[in-house]
């Protein structure tokens, strides 16, 4: 893979980046949060790491600034800050999943190919139709099947399924689901997302089948393909 590591501690890049080489990727790395960004529009990568704390600009705001030019490389931030409110705050400004530091190269790598994925796992062939694996969404009838079952949803769980398909291989938070479906701010005490998330699994995962939304401890949910 072809790499954007943006880290201003010399430190901790040089670690990622030998591990990265020595498993055959490519690392481009850059310092400090301009440059980072620079590099992040001008040029094409599989992935970026990008710290929160940059010198020049930090983290979060690279991060705003690619989505908002487009720019829809999956992200991987690493942050010292560990805390639930954290990892929202880089998940709604559009990272794919947040490391907090120190961390285990064993499980960069591991994000990395899991957030690699997205791309690859939804897919929509004509505007109308959501796939991921052998799950299929028709927007237009609004209708759900896997592997040629039928599954019957309401409107809500429709909007759920959706919303998780077209972000396959991503964490989403109950905020980022609140706010997309039932549009209002977030109760910490509600178990709506929950109770939605139950009932949905109960229908796409048939007797047999391997479970496709994933539960991220911490962080909220994640669909992936089988």
């Amino acid at each position: 893979m072809k790499l954007l590591l943006i880290e201003d501690d010399a430190k901790t890049a040089e670690y990622i980046a030998r591990g990265l080489r020595e498993l055959g990727h490519t690392c481009n790395h850059l310092a400090n949060g301009l440059d980072g960004l620079s590099a992040a529009l001008d040029d094409e990568h599989d992935a970026a790491i990008l710290d929160r704390n940059l010198p020049g600009l930090d983290g979060l705001a690279v991060l705003t600034a690619m989505r908002a030019q487009d720019v829809r490389t999956p992200v991987l931030l690493l942050s010292a800050l560990g805390q639930v409110d954290d990892r929202v705050a880089g998940l709604k400004a559009g990272g794919d999943d947040y490391l907090t530091k120190p961390f285990s190269f064993q499980e960069l790598i591991a994000r990395l190919e899991a957030i690699t994925r997205r791309t690859d796992a939804a897919a929509s062939t004509d505007g109308s139709r959501l796939q991921v694996g052998d799950l299929t969404l028709d927007l237009l009838s609004r209708t759900a099947r896997r592997s040629g079952r039928e599954i019957e949803l309401g409107n809500k769980e429709f909007q759920l399924l959706e919303y998780l398909m077209r972000h396959a291989g991503q964490v989403v938070t109950r905020t980022m689901l609140i706010e997309a479906i039932w549009d209002y701010n977030f109760n910490p005490g509600t178990n709506v997302i929950d109770v939605h998330i139950s009932r949905l699994r109960a229908k796409i995962d048939a007797e047999g089948e391997t479970g496709m939304i994933s539960t991220v401890r911490g962080a909220g949910y994640r669909l992936d393909a089988l």
